[in-house]
């Protein structure tokens, strides 16, 4: 019982001075490390929301044809396989309760024309001369005239059982080394 007593009378050392100033400065680094990495992240994170927030505002509240490629996302959903090296690439979603829509045009090649009817699941034999398979409400959203003189259309529509989509899909080959490819992909839940 002696020694137990003993222990605990003994006062600690003092602390010398540059051990106090090296416990201080591990201690504030410590501080900063725990309180400003995480701060930093909120900071990051915070700014990159803000600025898809913006991007979603500019596209819901865009009325035509965006000149930009679709969302490699948006371009699954609706079934919409933009052949690469394609250009004048420009697309609109329209969605509410009962149906959303994905209009795309661009241009591309003969070899991008068939790989993208491919890769819908439909070929350059499902086109029909002369025909425009998109409807004129559908055309007046997009801003398209499909009642142009002197143009080579060809029109198909390719459907689907529910979830997937339809695509509508009609190709201007007046200038059969340059089409123009227009597609409505029409999905309802």
């Amino acid at each position: 019982m002696t020694s137990t007593l003993t222990r605990q009378s003994i006062p600690p050392a003092p602390e010398g001075r540059r051990h106090m100033l090296v416990r201080r400065w591990l201690t504030a680094i410590t501080i900063v490390l725990l309180v400003g990495i995480p701060a930093g992240y909120l900071v990051i994170s915070a700014e990159q929301s803000r600025a898809s927030g913006r991007d979603k505002e500019a596209e819901s509240s865009a009325t035509g044809l965006r000149d930009k490629w679709p969302s490699l996302m948006k371009r699954r959903i609706f079934e919409v396989p933009i052949p690469e090296r394609s250009w004048r690439v420009g697309y609109y979603e329209t969605s509410n309760w009962k149906t959303s829509r994905l209009y795309v045009q661009f241009r591309t090649t003969p070899g991008g024309l068939d790989t993208f009817l491919k890769g819908v699941g439909t070929s350059r034999d499902a086109l029909r001369d002369g025909k425009v398979t998109i409807s004129d409400r559908d055309s007046a959203v997009a801003g398209w005239n499909f009642r142009l003189k002197g143009r080579a259309w060809a029109g198909t529509t390719h459907p689907n059982k529910d979830p997937r989509p339809t695509q509508d899909i009609t190709v201007d080959l007046t200038e059969p080394a340059k089409p123009w490819v227009y597609v409505v992909s029409t999905a309802t839940p």
